[in-house]
């Protein structure tokens, strides 16, 4: 039973999939508005090739390079689980780049490390943002293990201009206690330390990693990043108050958003519409022209992080009542067995995420059925 719970924390479902399948298209249709995924490999330090996509407008503006968000996924997922996010980001001129992390989805590695190894992984595709011309400011948006890894991360970084930590863990050492009992493992109360520490040594001997290493604690209070915390209150894998308690040690401007469901439930509709005034206030994307007469609706008040003085509030709202979120079976959760998915056409997603203006202007032909769909892959922690 130790032995599963060890290869349940370093060597969980591996997503494997067809990225023409399950990712967005080569080149799609977005709002009336063309975009494209580049596809590309990039090397880690330890030598470890990464699948990554780049989404970006098509063609790419000249001379106006555009911010990027990193997106990070959780400890069973993979690019796939950034779909939704590319609905998010694109229409606000924010480019969205993915990977899977050594270990996870189709790259090299045989473990994960819940945001050890992953950091340093993070740090190469970040690398490979700044030497390119066409990206400006750089966000980072994970969840589950992909929160730790932005928050590892960043602590290394301040140049990052925000991130969005969606389900973090405080400690993995407390983690791993609440874990023995969450998945029932018979144990007497006084051996289950002996126990973490027992597959401690297993994992840094297998994974190369410590788990006393992985405490976001210790990082918070040095670390000045603008930052969104979300969490949701039924949450039994990663309890709510890891999130508190990252929060409450936390140096820089910041605001938590709790929201009803678990750990792989679909994100509501007011947090991604936080998420996405966050990004487009702390990375400052160029303006572009609306395509709709939209009205402002309700958005959710994001306490400390405020509007800049030079901001247009207007074309914000404009923006963010631009984008419906789509359904709750596509919307993407951080992580997932292979085995457990759900699909969902691309005409459908995008009829629910954003206004079409005409039937001209949308992304599917018809006669042509798209091969697109979303997937959602379950997090098992």
């Amino acid at each position: 039973m130790i032995d599963q719970f060890i290869n349940f924390v370093i060597r969980p479902p591996r997503a494997e999939y067809n990225p023409d399948q399950y990712l967005w298209e080569r080149d799609f249709m977005l709002a009336g508005r063309s975009y494209k995924r580049q596809d590309l490999e990039i090397r880690n330090a330890r030598g470890h090739v990464l699948q990554c996509s780049h989404y970006m407008p098509s063609p790419f503006p000249e001379d106006t390079p555009l911010p990027c968000v990193v997106y990070c996924h959780g400890n069973s997922g993979c690019r796939a689980d950034a779909n939704e996010a590319a609905v998010i980001l694109l229409p606000s001129n924010i480019t969205l780049f993915t990977l899977d992390f050594s270990g996870s989805g189709l790259s090299d590695g045989d473990y994960v490390s819940l945001g050890w190894h992953e950091k340093d992984d993070l740090k190469v595709v970040v690398s490979y943002l700044r030497g390119n011309k066409q990206t400006s400011r750089i966000g980072l948006w994970g969840r589950s293990m992909g929160a730790v890894t932005s928050l590892l991360y960043g602590a290394e970084d301040p140049s990052i201009a925000g991130m969005v930590l969606d389900s973090a863990f405080s400690d993995l050492f407390d983690l791993m206690l609440e874990l023995v009992d969450v998945y029932k493992i018979r144990l007497p109360k006084f051996t289950v330390k002996m126990a973490v520490q027992y597959m401690r040594r297993v994992i840094q001997k297998k994974a190369k990693f410590d788990i006393m290493d992985l405490n976001c604690l210790k990082l918070a209070p040095k670390t000045f990043i603008p930052a969104l915390f979300g969490h949701a209150s039924e949450d039994k894998f990663i309890r709510a108050r890891h999130s508190d308690l990252i929060f409450n040690a936390y140096a820089g401007d910041k605001n938590i958003i709790k929201f009803d469901g678990d750990h792989n439930s679909s994100r509501p509709q007011f947090y991604y519409d936080s998420v996405s005034i966050f990004f487009y206030n702390v990375l400052h994307p160029p303006q572009i022209p609306s395509t709709h007469s939209i009205k402002a609706e309700k958005y959710y008040d994001l306490g400390a992080l405020k509007f800049g003085a030079s901001m247009d509030q207007s074309l914000l709202y404009e923006i963010i009542t631009g984008l419906r979120c789509a359904s709750t079976d596509a919307a993407s959760s951080s992580s997932a067995p292979p085995s457990i998915l759900t699909a969902k056409p691309v005409d459908e997603l995008l009829s629910e995420a954003v206004p079409i203006a005409s039937k001209e202007n949308s992304a599917v032909n018809e006669d042509e059925p798209s091969s697109f769909q979303v997937i959602k892959f379950i997090d098992i922690y």
